[in-house]
């Protein structure tokens, strides 16, 4: 029995993290046949760290470090966590803390890696799914695919080569991945792919899903899909078997109101033969488990996405860990399972977001600043500006232009903001039509590392609210104005809106001027809804950057914060750079700059191991 004492006790260690760990690690403790520090320690770690993305917790990293180091809000007392033996003997001595395979609220692996119960069922069934897809026999007519990809790639010395390699890989195989940065023609890719596939049982239907992590990759997918057909050599009959619409994730697996379950799992598998996934480094290894459990036997799947973007915002970071084997895994069968795409087609090779992103993706902060330097001796004076400045520039060339600002003071930025905001932003909230307003939002987008701050999304939604209404081209006069760009931020399958949607308010003439939200739809379309039916949501001038994924503008803003975060990565810069489609402005310092730049993003998880393990080993039990 557990102490009234020794339970406050403990209660004082946990004083540092947030409510919900809190409560966690004392439910343990509480459930525990031999409570101790390091249990309720343990488990409040565990739950915060899958709050920050990891899957697991990972003891040996941890052991003996600073408590204050781990934890946002630590107390300063200094305590450190204990050593790995003495913790790794307490965990197993405690009841509540099981090997893999057993059945306990928390795991501890021979790696010493901690996980809560449900997240090591979810990497174990996932890597089990993906090594078993790896290998899988797929029927295929060799002669006639080779034919289909003559038709497909009748060129030579184009650059196409590593397309043709991936839609031959991909057409051969249960699972596969076809990876590449923006512009490396990943959707037209997948379009020969479907071809090649059709081309496997003509005139017999292939049951085809296009799915994305939101609404709006899926629309996304689903409008280039539509695109890239216009290019596909053959007839229009062949081509009309090609699917243009594509939905969610969560809307293909069928959402059960109210509930964490999906109607199709296992046991009521997804009637389909093929199965593409847009935008795969935003799913987290829980719904990616389920997708898999859901898929029938003989499906194929085909996970496409930029490996080098920031991973999900829930734990994991699927598709970064099944392009990680390197040369290690190169026998590996999940190695022949993957193909980069690596030709720009959007960018020159010399043009300044390409040799931004090159520098940025490799961890070179000299060589970004070197860039930024050199562009900026060279530069000229932006629209707005009354001379070229060192710090300020605009690199010439149009398309993959790339312009860099020192971040200006707090008070200066509305002065700073101006301009831009109403050039990017007028013909937004100055439109009544909901197709043309949408459209105009997708030109421009204002991004941030941060939530909070002079610099983070909170105060630059302000700021740009302020500037419109200066200018008279909003009236606010409460939370609702029209020509509002709004955000979901929570899914709502009834109303199927999903988080990451971005939609705008607009008088309805057909409802005496009433406000409506009008969101683009997957087939084109606009759907409308009255404010008060939106699930929770917020104003979507400026948007972080996690939530900028699975989207593109022509023109992007990305502001830095004024100070150095854990928050701040490679990837991180990354993803906001590459979302612009023509042209970037990045405000940032040069030291916070370098230090992003420098810091990677560290996920704990055990599914790399369990993935590239040899074939013969068992993938639940990774070797310490």
């Amino acid at each position: 029995m557990n102490a009234p004492d020794d339970r406050a006790a403990r209660a004082l260690l946990l004083r540092g993290f947030p409510e919900i760990d809190r409560h966690f690690a004392l439910l343990l403790d509480d459930l525990a046949s031999e409570p101790s520090d390091g249990l309720v320690l343990a488990a409040a770690l565990v739950s915060h760290r899958r709050g920050q993305g990891h899957t697991c917790l990972e003891l040996p990293r941890v052991a003996g470090v600073r408590l204050d180091e781990l934890v946002e809000e630590g107390d300063g007392s200094g305590a450190r966590l204990p050593d790995l033996a003495g913790w790794t003997a307490s965990l197993r001595a405690s009841g509540v803390v099981g090997s893999p395979g057993e059945y306990a609220p928390l795991v501890l692996d021979p790696a010493h890696r901690l996980y809560l119960h449900r997240y090591w069922r979810y990497e174990t069934d996932l890597a089990a799914a993906i090594r078993a897809r790896a290998i899988a026999p797929v029927a295929i007519d060799g002669p006639r695919l080779d034919a289909d990809l003559d038709q497909l790639f009748p060129e030579h010395g184009d650059g196409s080569g590593r397309q043709r390699e991936a839609v031959r890989m991909a057409a051969t195989r249960a699972f596969s991945v076809v990876t590449g940065g923006p512009g490396t023609g990943k959707t037209r890719t997948v379009v020969w792919l479907l071809a090649a596939l059709l081309g496997q049982q003509p005139g017999r239907p292939l049951r085809i899903a296009l799915a994305a992590p939101t609404g709006k990759a899926a629309a996304r997918i689903a409008e280039a899909v539509r695109k890239a057909k216009a290019d596909l050599p053959g007839d229009e009959a062949s081509k009309a078997r090609l699917p243009e619409q594509a939905t969610t994730l969560h809307r293909l697996l069928g959402t059960v109101p109210g509930s964490s379950r999906f109607r199709h799992d296992a046991a009521h598998p997804l009637a389909v033969d093929v199965v593409v996934v847009d935008e795969a480094s935003m799913v987290d290894v829980a719904l990616m488990a389920k997708l898999f459990a859901a898929l029938p036997p003989a499906a194929r799947i085909v996970l496409v996405g930029d490996k080098d973007q920031l991973a999900s915002v829930e734990a994991g970071n699927v598709l970064g860990e099944i392009c990680a084997g390197g040369l290690a895994g190169a026998g590996h069968p999940l190695a022949r399972c993957r193909v980069a795409l690596d030709k720009n087609w959007r960018f020159a090779d010399g043009a300044g977001i390409h040799a931004l992103v090159t520098a940025v993706n490799v961890g070179d902060a000299d060589a970004a600043l070197g860039l930024l330097r050199r562009e900026a001796d060279a530069g000229t004076p932006s629209a707005g500006t009354a001379a070229a400045r060192t710090d300020d520039f605009a690199a010439p060339g149009g398309t993959g232009a790339v312009r860099w600002r020192r971040l200006p003071s707090p008070q200066r930025i509305p002065d700073a903001l101006l301009g831009t905001v109403l050039e990017a932003f007028g013909p937004v909230v100055g439109s009544r039509d909901p197709a043309a307003a949408l459209a105009a939002l997708e030109r421009f987008r204002l991004l941030a590392a941060v939530r909070r701050g002079p610099f983070g999304v909170e105060n630059l939604n302000r700021v740009c609210e302020t500037l419109l209404d200066r200018a008279g081209l909003i009236r606010r006069r409460g939370e609702w104005y029209a020509g509002r760009p709004v955000m979901v931020t929570r899914n709502d399958p009834g109303l199927r809106l999903h988080n990451g949607d971005v939609g705008i308010a607009l008088p309805d003439p057909g409802d005496a001027g009433n406000l409506r939200v009008c969101f683009a739809a997957a087939d084109g379309s606009v759907r409308s809804f009255a404010p008060a039916r939106l699930p929770a949501h917020e104003t979507a001038f400026a948007m972080t950057v996690h939530k900028s994924q699975g989207s593109e503008f022509d023109r992007v803003l990305l502001v830095l914060p004024e100070r150095d975060s854990p928050l701040l990565t490679r990837e991180l810069v990354y993803t906001g750079l590459t979302r612009a489609r023509s042209s970037v402005e990045l405000w940032a310092d040069e030291p916070v700059l370098c230090a992003a730049i420098g810091r990677q993003v560290l996920r704990g998880s055990g599914l790399r191991d369990a993935l590239w393990a040899p074939l013969s080993a068992d993938p639940s039990r990774p070797s310490a």
